[in-house]
């Protein structure tokens, strides 16, 4: 192997020589229990010296970040629907269950449509993915746990015995209103993120602010699409008044904090020049 090859060409050679393991499926490190190496990374620019024992893992048949997305979250979408119609095997056919919903549950039905929708449109066309495949058996615990949690959502926000919430108009109306800047904002981040690698470019880079205000959350944290996000699953707990919703938002916050973290620490350890003053999702505090 020439001192200038990548890992990338590395792969390549792997793969010629075992063309069952193709470059996606393969892992490839220097030390057993350190990370992979980047497809970009040049071998003579790695601590090595004039040789090198490179280890291989093989990861499993892979799929794509794009097919599982579109996977993930056109299930919710569908499953959410079952409940919000009230089919037959789900509540049953007493008359009680034919009567109509209060206002909030019609709202709850568009705003979590929109949520994914706007998901499945960013998979499409805004999104920009530095790995390119996710290991297969992933997709099924992926998929058990939002499609999971989109029917239990659905079952409670929808059934004949739901209660509205407490504060009613005004209380709905601040949740709405919550849900829409943390919808746009989670969408103004991700373009964000996707113009710092146009041209396919992976090159890490230092997200900035720019005239879009909904970016300027970058001046305080690493993250702010998880930021949002989060901030989207809130509004719609206290627009719904529902415990399940809560429970959902309360573990969306604890898994994105863990990505938020381990980003962070990527950005400090990449660059010496990253803004002191920013926190991984929340301003100040975490």
């Amino acid at each position: 192997v020439e001192p200038n090859a990548t890992i990338r060409e590395i792969r390549l050679m792997l793969y010629k020589l075992y063309p069952q393991w193709y470059p996606a499926r393969q892992s490839i490190k220097l030390d057993p229990k350190g990370k992979s190496l980047r497809d970009e990374e040049i071998l003579q620019h790695l601590p090595v010296g004039t040789t090198a024992t490179l280890y291989f893992k093989d990861l499993g048949p892979q799929i794509g970040w794009t097919t599982v997305f579109l996977i993930e979250y056109t299930g919710p979408l569908f499953i959410y629907f079952l409940f919000y119609f009230r089919m037959p095997f789900v509540y049953g056919l007493d008359e009680r269950f034919t009567s109509s919903p209060h206002p909030v549950v019609n709202l709850a039905c568009i705003c979590h449509s929109f949520h994914y929708i706007k998901r499945l449109i960013e998979t499409v066309f805004v999104h920009r993915f530095s790995h390119g495949t996710m290991p297969l058996r992933n997709i099924v615990k992926n998929c058990l746990y939002y499609w999971g949690f989109a029917a239990w959502l659905a079952y409670y926000i929808n059934h004949p015995l739901y209660t509205p919430p407490s504060y009613g108009k005004k209380q709905i109306d601040f949740a709405v209103i919550m849900f829409l800047l943390c919808e746009a904002g989670n969408f103004s981040i991700h373009v964000a993120l996707s113009d710092l690698q146009r041209n396919g470019s992976k090159t890490r880079k230092i997200p900035y602010p720019t005239k879009n205000p909904f970016t300027w959350l970058f001046f305080f944290v690493s993250c702010p699409n998880y930021t949002y996000e989060v901030g989207t699953w809130i509004s719609f707990t206290i627009m719904t008044q529902c415990v399940p919703v809560g429970l959902f938002t309360l573990l969306c916050f604890i898994q994105m904090t863990i990505w938020a973290k381990d980003k962070h620490c990527t950005y400090l350890r990449e660059f010496k020049d990253y803004p002191s003053l920013r926190m991984p999702i929340i301003p100040f505090l975490l």
